[in-house]
């Protein structure tokens, strides 16, 4: 009892410090409302028409702003469905088999039904010994959370949250928000701080406030705008980061952009087919699963064969659709 004990302590412990990164923005958010709203505006801003444009324009943004962080920090993350989980017999039986070929026979009669399209580097379908599931497409397991989440990007510590199918446009807002937050104090902020940094005004407390709230505000901003713009060229080739860094595997062999249907469609996919929602942090996002795949070119046609029989009915529209079919399974961990 004692050992478990204490691990239930360290994880305890371990997941208070993981709100670390998230307390440290809140603070920092915090602390530049007081410093703009106070002491720039309410303090330093002698224009009555310059001090309420700036107090309204700055609420706005600090509302998109921390609205957008909040469904990114508090969105859980989307796990696959039962029909991906083995059942306990199922399991049972799995462990009885040695591992090899008799596994991997075990496991083509559980997933021949399933939609999954995409396989290991070593041509196996993607199975989660921790989860005890055969990996949808484009699914990891996070080793942070402890779990497989559907279509992950990444585990970011900023938001002590995963990244993935259920929170990716909020987090693409947030990141938006954040930098058009940082540009406005920058565009605001500028003309004060050239004052004090002049000695243009009388040293006062806002001095110190003013100055730092733009060096803060300039720093993130030069941060933020190169992690915006390559989230919006992933959304645009419709990749997730793990799948930039390794592209997902078909049967017809690598293919970088296999999941990308152009850039329409791929906008689509994160922020929903409403345009009038796509501003704003609320879930649009187009519940598609299986992820629909590019056609494949008809030199790779020939690699259409299948363990699994496809019925004339709606095999062929679904192939084309999906443009690939159900490869072999074997158990393997991957991240």
């Amino acid at each position: 009892m004692a050992p478990s004990g204490r691990s239930s302590v360290k994880r305890r412990c371990r997941r208070c410090l993981y709100w670390i990164p998230v307390l440290f923005i809140s603070i920092i958010v915090c602390w530049s409302y007081y410093a703009y709203v106070i002491q720039l505006c309410i303090v330093s801003m002698d224009n009555v028409g310059e001090k309420v444009l700036c107090l309204i324009s700055y609420h706005f943004f600090v509302l998109l702003f921390v609205w957008s962080y909040w469904k990114t920090i508090f969105t859980l993350p989307m796990n696959p469905a039962k029909e991906f989980h083995l059942s306990y017999a199922d399991k049972e039986l799995l462990e009885r088999e040695p591992r090899g070929e008799s596994q991997q026979e075990v496991l083509r009669r559980l997933a021949k039904d399933l939609p999954v399209y995409t396989r290991t580097m070593s041509g196996a379908i993607r199975y989660c010994d921790r989860c005890q599931l055969v990996k949808p497409d484009r699914c990891h397991h996070c080793s942070v959370c402890d779990k497989c989440i559907l279509k992950m990007d990444h585990h970011c510590p900023w938001v002590n949250n995963c990244v993935g199918f259920s929170n990716y446009k909020f987090f693409l807002l947030f990141l938006a928000y954040s930098l058009l937050y940082c540009l406005f104090i920058v565009a605001t902020d500028l003309q004060y701080f050239i004052k004090f940094w002049t000695n243009g005004l009388p040293d006062t407390q806002a001095k110190f406030h003013i100055m730092f709230l733009f060096f803060a505000a300039a720093m993130f901003s030069v941060s933020l705008s190169s992690l915006f713009g390559y989230h919006c060229w992933l959304v645009c080739k419709n990749r997730s980061t793990l799948e930039a860094f390794r592209a997902p595997v078909f049967r017809h062999g690598t293919d970088k952009n296999g999941f990308s249907l152009g850039i329409s469609k791929n906008l689509r996919q994160v922020f929903g087919d409403e345009k009038k929602y796509w501003l704003l942090p609320v879930f649009t996002s187009i519940d598609n699963h299986p992820f629909p795949a590019k056609p494949l070119r008809e030199s790779q046609s020939h690699l259409l064969t299948d363990t699994q029989p496809w019925t004339e009915s709606n095999g062929n529209s679904e192939k084309d659709k999906l443009g690939m079919s159900n490869p072999g399974l074997t158990i393997e961990n991957e991240t």
